[in-house]
């Protein structure tokens, strides 16, 4: 199971003009994996022992425009048989999902490893010290379609793996997914200028749909009849993006709770200084507790969510402000706390308008945004944008589902299951529904609020999600 243990190895060549050819070196070797030589784009691919093909696993595959790559034929591409063969990395996805969500399996097929070029080095994966890493598989029983996804937060590629890749591999689509280039606490240090770190996330996702779209045409020798975006939080951000300036490269996209940016407001230097500020004072009790909590809920933290706050002060709220505001003001002095956006130069102002969005999308968009979210609260992300998109004229190509009890890491369910409900289903719902929107004709249900259904236990939740 697992890995195939011969490996044959190609050279990618480099014209001129940036384009990569095979060479002619297709000996079959009982070794490991060479190191990519210096100054040469390398590519290795995983056969079977004495060097069969298996389930038409083929060595010649490539990924156009990747600096290395490795193929390897896999008996399992979920994360039933990847943990264990070593093609994934629990680290990325841990405190994603609920503890119980299923892990589905019988899904031979094609992985591939690498990257593409790049200067910046925060992604440890394989030992490869390189960003711009991805990675995409290829089911042997293909539905016809291919998802891409970028990361959340600042995770490395295999981030969506568990909540996202299992789920869409086991209905039959490729997936392919990448660490946006640039990955970790330190991300921000990529870049010349303020806003070159997040922007990058958007050329990278966009180069992997085009380079994916291209080794899927390989493999199964047609394109995708359709190409789909999701992921969540920044992920999600990465999908409105997507569909508002390369509506050309998809056929609709899902967008869990994603990070809003626009150069007027709200984005989180207008609602994370605000809980900084207030959170201590009404964690600590006495007479100003009660002021604290009410300047909390007008910043956007609902009524109703005071459980969750001191886990978000204590490992969200400081760190997320610090490390964007990095990204895109590195010149303010203060303390975080203290942070006014409204007060910040223009010159920031026009480092968030690079990165913004428009909700100008151009193909079919569903959002899906839990209530109790206290990281991007709901009132201040997905309820703006929802509005941006039907005051840009697209709100017909728009479904927003606002869920009862949702919050932005499905992890926290296990920590409150009886005050919080897992997002995953809702999103499988929302892709569903995506899919018979674009492939037969079917209107999603109309946007709503999304009720918690009155004595559902866990298992329950976690099964399904009405929209």
């Amino acid at each position: 199971m697992g890995l195939y243990n011969t490996f044959i190895t190609h050279t990618l060549r480099e014209s001129p003009a940036g384009h990569f050819t095979l060479a002619d070196d297709d000996g079959c070797v009982p070794a490991p994996e060479p190191p990519a030589p210096s100054g040469a784009a390398t590519a290795t691919a995983a056969a079977a022992p004495g060097g069969r093909t298996v389930s038409g696993c083929p060595a010649s595959l490539r990924v156009p425009g990747a600096a290395h790559q490795r193929v390897s034929c896999l008996d399992e591409l979920t994360t039933a048989g990847t943990v264990a063969s070593g093609h994934t990395d629990p680290a990325d996805w841990a405190g994603l999902t609920p503890k119980d969500l299923p892990t589905p399996s019988g899904v031979p097929g094609v992985q591939i490893d690498g990257y593409f070029p790049d200067t910046s080095a925060t992604n440890t994966n394989h030992g490869w010290m390189h960003d711009a890493q991805f990675v995409l598989r290829l089911p042997d029983r293909w539905n016809g379609g291919l998802v891409v996804s970028g990361t959340p937060g600042n995770r490395e590629q295999y981030a969506n793996d568990r909540a996202i890749g299992d789920w869409v591999l086991s209905r039959g689509y490729a997936f392919a997914a990448t660490d946006k280039g640039n990955t970790g606490t330190s991300f921000q240090r990529d870049g010349r200028r303020p806003g070159d770190a997040i922007a990058e996330w958007n050329t990278r996702l966009t180069q992997l749909t085009r380079a994916a779209r291209a080794v899927v045409a390989q493999r199964y020798h047609r394109p995708p009849a359709r190409t789909l975006a999701t992921g969540m939080s920044n992920g999600g951000y990465l999908v409105r993006w997507q569909l508002e300036n390369h509506p050309e490269l998809y056929d609709g996209g899902v967008d869990w709770e994603g990070t809003l940016w626009r150069a007027d407001g709200p984005h989180l230097f207008t609602f994370l200084p605000p809980a900084l500020r207030h959170y201590p004072v009404y964690a600590a009790g006495g007479p100003a507790a009660g002021a604290a909590r009410k300047a909390m809920h007008a910043a956007g933290y609902p009524a109703g969510s005071e459980f969750l706050w001191p886990y978000h002060h204590t490992y969200y709220w400081g760190l997320t402000q610090r490390i964007y505001r990095e990204e895109l003001d590195p010149g303010y002095p203060g303390a975080d706390a203290d942070y006014d956006w409204a007060a910040r130069p223009e010159r920031v102002r026009g480092a968030v308008d690079r990165i913004a969005l428009t909700g100008r999308i151009g193909k079919p968009l569903m959002t899906v945004h839990g209530t109790l979210d206290v990281l991007l609260p709901i009132t201040r992300d997905s309820d703006v944008y929802a509005r941006m998109v039907r005051e840009a004229g697209r709100g017909g190509l728009h479904r927003y589902y606002r869920v009862e009890g949702g919050t932005h890491t499905d992890a926290l369910v296990d920590a409150f299951p009886d005050r919080l409900r897992p997002l995953v289903p809702c999103h499988r719902s929302a892709f569903t529904a995506l899919e018979g929107w674009i492939g037969r004709g079917e209107r999603p249900p109309a946007g709503r609020t999304v009720p918690l259904p009155a004595g559902a236990g866990a298992a329950e939740l976690l099964a399904g999600c009405r929209l």
